[in-house]
């Protein structure tokens, strides 16, 4: 007598390039236990909702009834041979290992590995051959006494506490793994997919203390609101429009169409045809990438709202002529209020409505893609939307304990205030809940869902430091180390599954630990997996850092009483650079968010009015900072109108009435800038040598306010030096270095050219003769030079 178990690798992906997929056991070929594990081909099937499974069966004699087996897979990708595909550790504080277990039984049900859980949950299409396709409705609610289906007037798209807005009530089944669901054929209310798609709906969970609550669906992939209204839960009889997207009906939608603005659907496949039109090619290296970050609400140059896809969309001729190829957007996933910066994410599978949604954000790609440039998306997973009211909070049960989005330790009479037991990691909102798989698989699955359907190129990770190293318990702020080490393994299986989905998705990381292991690999080793960490100690040290030690060359500068500068420190940092991280002269952060913070041209002048005889030291400081940033061998970024000299702060809580209208300055007081930008990253991105992580400082002078430095690769070689002092050396200035030689080097750029808006002091684009490795050359006033060997 045998035991027949199947196996099962469900990925959740409409298409995966996945070869030689096999499974590997803890048992011998006749089914028994060993130490040495033995291994099976995978068949390749389709699931009843059109995604890829593999499949394989074992036969164990029932006389190892009884016996605790595990398990994992292993697979090929085109470019690298034998992963190990199971993303997720133990769920063990103490082990790394990575399997899946059972105990074999009569009658045991298939064991599956999800990679993703990609249409387990939310409203899926259910495929069938012989008729219409179904829709299945599924929600996590493990705590739950009772689940409804509420489908909602679309005239109104939001339900409120007395049931207000229902149209429609349809009883769920309890499933596996505290699921509900419910899919056509079981309720006379559930017709077939397409004619539900634009339904809005809610679920009416009652809790397991009795009481009712109306929940969005989280895995929802659009919230009906594009506004800013909350009803609190009344009676609510105005536009959908006008709703805030969190507490709104969440959406019926096709992921497989597009809907044009035209109102023009198109199949997926038709609408990304013409994605990489004209051969332009996506860079494919973190190194190669030059990034402007861009914060979608701060468009919409002229308009009192904030800013949309639309806008960005039109934005991307900037981008285009201003030679970036590679552009990061702030959270655009689902979030709390228009005017808001994105950090409190609500509903990750679904674009703010109020920007435009989940199709706009497609065309944004692809004309992205278009001209050559990667979308890399911020996402934040170390808090929920503080106002969850209708999303994450409280979803099944009032139990503190059992809060089941949110991280709580021990009971809450161990506490004098009952929220004691959350966790804290210095985020606007308490910390997930990341030892339960669900919670790990929202985050997961949505970066999934926007990579294969919205093409999206990488991911900015906000924030990671407060996922695995900042917990603590808000009762009192001892350390809370077992929510720190499951912070780590969610981020280690996040990685994990991206790089399986698309090994070529630049991953960074917001993180101020000075980990090592941020950035070694994940899936073939035990790192976190990151490519790159931000810096920001680069921009502390080039610009300013309110309260801190670093150099704050600009800032320091700003006084304009000749101090001394900390050049060394800079030349410190630009050295950490080279090894894994992102480098910005400015970030979302910095621009006056910050206390002390400001826009470079600001600080550069120490907050004097950027007019006259200033705005020439405020601008010429400026391209200092954006070529120091730009010429590093660091990954560069800078945030949305520094381009243009950019004076107004950007803050949270009123950019809006900032704005700044870059097209405009573009056109005026910006354009020296721009041009200077514009020659900066095109220097930047061409020269291989420039976007080497080679770099070597062979002169720093603090007193004189002076940097040398070099950026070479096997067939090129370029001195770059710097000067922060309030005077030209016009009469040249010594610099020595043994890679000078002997030998010819010409001046091929110079940040304080008149067409940048400079003195124009320089070397006019000569040629200089090093001898014994000593070089004398005309140095501008705040300005920097390029020498390239002949």
């Amino acid at each position: 007598m045998t035991v027949n178990v199947q196996f099962r690798f469900r990925c959740g992906l409409p298409s995966m390039a996945f070869d030689n997929v096999g499974l590997r056991g803890s048992w011998d070929e006749q089914g028994r236990a060993s130490s040495d594990w033995t291994s099976q081909p995978m068949q390749r099937a389709c699931d009843e909702d059109g995604y890829d499974v593999f499949v394989a069966r074992v036969p164990f004699p029932d006389s190892e009834i009884g016996t605790h087996f595990r398990w994992g897979i292993e697979l090929d990708r085109p470019d690298i041979q034998g992963l190990w595909a199971i993303a997720a550790e133990l769920d063990d504080e103490a082990s790394t290992r990575r399997e899946r277990s059972f105990d074999l039984q009569q009658g045991i049900a298939p064991q599956t590995y999800y990679l993703t859980w990609i249409g387990r949950l939310g409203a899926n299409r259910i495929e069938r051959r012989n008729s219409a396709d179904g829709i299945r409705f599924s929600v996590w609610a493990p705590n739950a006494r009772d689940v409804l289906l509420v489908l909602a007037d679309p005239a109104i798209g939001y339900i409120a506490d007395d049931g207000t807005g229902a149209v429609a009530t349809i009883g769920m089944r309890r499933t596996v793994d505290g699921f509900w669901s419910v899919e056509t054929g079981e309720d006379h209310g559930l017709s077939d997919f397409d004619s539900m798609i634009g339904t809005p709906y809610m679920y009416r969970i009652t809790r397991d203390d009795g009481s009712l609550a109306y929940r969005t669906d989280i895995w929802s992939l659009m919230q009906i609101g594009a506004g800013d209204f909350d009803p609190d839960g009344a009676p609510y009889h105005g536009s959908p429009a006008a709703l805030d997207g969190p507490q709104s009906c969440s959406v019926v939608c096709d992921p497989k169409r597009v809907v044009l603005p035209s109102g023009q659907e198109l199949a997926a496949e038709a609408f990304w045809a013409d994605e990489f039109v004209g051969g332009r090619k996506l860079p494919d290296r973190l190194e190669d990438l030059v990034i402007y970050e861009l914060h979608v609400g701060a468009l919409g140059f002229g308009k009192a709202a904030p800013g949309t896809l639309d806008d960005a969309i039109a934005f991307v001729e900037h981008l285009s002529a201003l030679g970036v190829n590679a552009v990061e957007l702030l959270p655009i996933a689902e979030f709390e209020t228009r005017a808001n910066w994105g950090y409190g994410t609500s509903h990750f599978f679904a674009a703010d409505q109020g920007a435009g949604g989940t199709d706009r954000l497609k065309m944004f790609v692809k004309a992205c893609h278009q001209r050559g440039i990667a979308v890399i998306l911020d996402v934040c997973y170390n808090h929920f939307d503080p106002d969850g009211e209708r999303a994450q909070w409280a979803y099944d049960s009032n139990d503190h304990t059992r809060n089941i989005y949110y991280w709580y330790a021990g009971r809450p009479g161990d506490y004098a205030d009952p929220t004691g037991g959350y966790i804290d990691n210095i985020s606007t909102g308490w910390a997930p809940r990341f030892h339960e798989e669900a919670v790990r698989q929202l985050f997961i699955s949505s970066a999934a869902f926007l990579v294969s359907v919205c093409h999206i190129d990488g991911f900015r990770l906000d924030q990671t430091s407060s996922i695995h190293q900042y917990p603590v318990l808000h009762a009192d702020g001892r350390r809370a180390d077992r929510a720190a080490a499951f912070g780590a393994k969610f981020l280690k299986q996040w990685t994990r599954t991206m790089r399986l989905i698309k090994p070529q998705l630049f991953l960074t990381a917001e993180d101020y630990s000075d980990w090592s292991a941020m950035t070694e690999p994940s899936l073939t080793g035990d790192g976190l997996g990151f490519d790159a960490t931000w810096y920001g100690d680069f921009h502390h040290n080039l610009v300013e850092y309110h309260g801190g030690a670093q150099a704050q060359l600009l800032k320091n500068a700003g006084f304009g009483d000749k101090r001394a500068l900390t050049m060394s420190s800079l030349a410190s940092a630009l050295q950490t650079s080279a090894h894994s991280k992102v480098v910005y002269n400015q970030s979302h952060d910095d621009c006056g968010n910050r206390e002390g913070s400001a826009r470079t041209a600001v600080i550069a002048v120490n907050f004097a009015p950027v007019v006259g005889e200033t705005k020439a030291w405020a601008e010429a400081r400026s391209r200092f900072a954006a070529a120091m940033t730009l010429l590093s061998p660091g990954t560069p970024m800078f945030f949305m109108g520094e381009e243009i000299g950019a004076r107004k702060p950007y803050r949270y809580n009123d950019f809006l009435e900032n704005r700044e209208n870059i097209l405009g300055e573009a056109e005026g007081r910006g354009a020296g800038m721009l041009s200077c930008y514009r020659d900066l990253i095109a220097l930047s991105i061409r020269q291989d040598a420039i976007r080497s992580r080679n770099i070597a400082t062979p002169l720093v002078h603090d007193e004189n306010r002076v940097i040398a430095f070099h950026r070479w690769n096997d067939g090129e070689d370029f001195l770059v030096v710097g000067s922060l002092n309030d005077a030209p050396f016009e009469h040249g200035y010594r610099l020595y270095s043994e890679r000078l030689g002997d030998g010819l080097w010409e001046e091929i750029f110079n940040t304080d050219a008149d067409k940048y808006g400079g003195w124009n002091v320089g070397n006019g684009g000569g040629k200089i003769r090093a001898t014994a490795g000593v070089l004398n050359a005309v140095l501008p006033a705040s300005g920097v030079l390029v020498f390239r060997r002949l």
